[in-house]
């Protein structure tokens, strides 16, 4: 009776385990449940399937987000939706997400900015790479730090906003409003982070966190 050495074995339950791993990811479906507030248009969509986009499950997403008031879709940006999809996979979350704002023309930000100083002029909603949210029963807070912690793009915080919310990007990785360093410290212990503290001293990782984001 022969018996395979132990380095063989080794290798072979590793293969076997990678195997596993790239099949359970290849075998993934990522959908989005969505409800957006103007339109009051609801739907569960499967935009991604087996590591690869669905082009009809993207084309609904496009309409459910699209500019509203001159009922204008544009191309979103599939990175926003797979931040947005882990976003809500952290947050533990089960209700659909309550969309504020998704795609957004140069014409109706243009007419917002009229409005509020905090709108924007060269808004990443008008590049479909945008979008504004809040989850039902998640705090405002911690779906705020999920995105801070994600280092994916912009994140805005509006807990005084009619329906409050909060904005995620796939833009340049930044926030507002300002964040004290006590609490970025806790959110980056190890201060390996892009995001600046509002005395515009970054923390000590932030070299190897450019790094590693380049």
């Amino acid at each position: 009776m022969s018996v395979w050495p132990r380095w063989l074995t080794f290798v072979i339950l590793a293969v076997g385990f990678l195997s596993a791993a790239a099949s359970g990811a290849k075998a993934e479906v990522r959908s989005l449940k969505l409800y957006h507030l103007h339109t009051h248009e609801k739907a569960e969509i499967v935009y991604k399937r087996n590591g690869r986009y669905v082009p009809e499950g993207l084309r609904k997403i496009n309409i459910i987000l699209r500019d509203w008031r001159r009922n204008e879709p544009t191309k979103m940006d599939p990175r926003l939706l797979d931040l947005v999809w882990e976003a809500y996979r952290q947050s533990g979350a089960t209700d659909y997400i309550q969309v504020v704002c998704g795609y957004r023309s140069p014409s109706t930000n243009s007419m917002l900015r009229s409005r509020s100083r905090g709108v924007a002029e060269k808004s990443q909603h008008m590049l479909g790479k945008a979008m504004d949210f809040y989850i039902p029963g998640v705090p405002l807070k911690k779906l705020r730090n999920i995105g801070l912690k994600m280092q994916g793009g912009g994140v805005g915080y509006y807990p005084n906003s009619g329906s409050p919310f909060v904005h995620m990007d796939v833009g340049n990785v930044r926030h507002w409003p300002g964040i004290s360093r006590q609490e970025l410290v806790s959110l980056f212990p190890n201060g390996k982070t892009l995001h600046v503290p509002s005395d515009g001293r970054p923390l000590p990782g932030y070299e190897q966190a450019l790094a590693a984001y380049k």
